[in-house]
This record gives structure tokens, C-alpha cells and sequence, in this order.
């Protein structure tokens, strides 16, 4: 039976139960006395009920600039158990990104999550927004029990602890993997939709 992926809202239920062409790199030190760039954007992103813990994982996250940018890190526990929810951007790459090396990013961002952290499994999705309609600007209602979404998941995995071996190969294949087949087939540096590289802007930007 192929696994359900679980929605990118964690809950309690749920716990009850880069290729070479595309390198990430280190984030630039931080001056004496000034907050890290990493430091400040754990405690931007960090979100759940251990929020505590998604603040930790965010600092290890964001101390590398990762090609598709991680825009949410989240944590939720029970008692001692706890599962992370990694948010990734699928548009506005840092540095050219294909199907395999978008796999190399998440397979290293799942590695780090677990060596970085107690949590028993990683979730790691990717979301674009949807195209902007402005004639519909005034009757789009973006909150309350009628908000409409504004961004649609094109990516989805999980991924247990012990997992990981394989993953970017398990992801090539799409097994137990969602892949939107239209955001899939752009995916590449110059694919159109998904915005050209951008190596000047920082990792940590909060646009999608």
C-alpha cells in the first residue's frame, strides 16, 4: 500500500499513528556583535508546537544557502516525539536546479534535519504561488473560513529517520513521492515559471 503523504499542516494525528551543477554553499559570517543571518531567520521561519526545537533545526538549516530556498520550518511533538515540516520555494532558484538536483537538495536537507535534531520523521514539500489575477484582486479573500490559496504544492515526500539512504533515487523514481507533472517538466535553471537563478539574493527571502 503506497503511502499517504501528510499534508503540510502537521497535526497530532499524524504523530499518533543537489546535483553537482547546483551546489549549496555555507551563509556569510556574521560581524562581531551582529546577529547571523542564520540566527535571524531560524527565529523568523520556526513555527509549531516545539517551536523551540524548529528554531534549533533553523539555525543548522539556514547556515548553508540551499539552491531552492527553505521558506518554513516546523515542528510538531507529542511528548517526546516529534516530526519536522520543511517548506521549500519552488521558483527563484539560487542556482540552476533540475529533477536530479533538486532530489541531491532534499535527500541533504532530510540528512541534516536528522543529524541535527531527535525528530522521527522529516516532510518536506515544495509550493508555488498561483498566477495573480488582478481583475479578481477585490474579491479574493486571502483569510477566514473562505480564504482561497495563493500558492499550490508541486513537491511532496516523507521521510522516516533511517530512510535516507536512497532517497534522491527513491524521489527520481517517484515512489511514495508527489510530483506536480507540469511544475516537473520545468524544472531546470531556465524553465519557464519557476523564475531564473539568483545567486545575489539572499537565501532566507521570505517571497516564495
Amino acid at each position: 500500500m503506497a503511502r499517504r503523504l501528510r499534508a503540510p499542516l502537521l497535526t497530532f494525528a499524524a504523530l499518533a499513528a543537489l546535483s553537482p551543477c547546483a551546489p549549496a554553499r555555507a551563509t556569510p559570517a556574521a560581524a562581531p556583535g551582529v546577529p547571523a543571518v542564520s540566527d535571524l531567520d531560524a527565529a523568523a521561519r520556526a513555527s509549531g508546537n516545539h517551536k523551540g526545537e524548529a528554531y534549533r533545526l533553523g539555525r543548522a538549516l539556514f547556515a548553508t544557502v540551499w539552491p531552492a530556498q527553505i521558506l518554513k520550518v516546523r515542528v510538531d511533538g507529542l511528548g517526546t516525539h516529534e516530526v519536522a515540516g520543511l517548506l521549500l520555494s519552488g521558483v527563484k532558484f539560487h542556482h540552476g536546479l533540475d529533477a536530479e538536483g533538486f532530489a541531491a537538495e532534499v535527500t541533504q536537507v532530510a540528512e541534516l534535519a536528522f543529524s541535527s535534531s531527535d525528530v522521527e520523521e522529516v516532510d518536506i514539500w515544495a509550493i508555488v504561488p498561483l498566477p495573480y489575477d488582478k481583475a479578481k484582486e477585490k474579491a479574493l479573500v486571502v483569510s477566514g473560513d473562505y480564504a482561497q490559496p495563493t500558492a499550490k504544492t508541486v513537491f511532496a515526500v516523507a521521510v522516516r529517520r533511517g530512510e535516507e539512504s536512497g532517497l534522491a533515487a527513491r524521489i527520481l523514481r517517484g515512489k511514495d513521492v508527489f510530483w506536480d507533472p507540469g511544475w516537473k517538466a520545468l524544472l531546470s535553471g531556465k524553465g519557464p515559471g519557476l523564475g531564473s537563478a539568483n545567486p545575489e539574493r539572499s537565501a532566507h527571502s521570505g517571497d516564495v
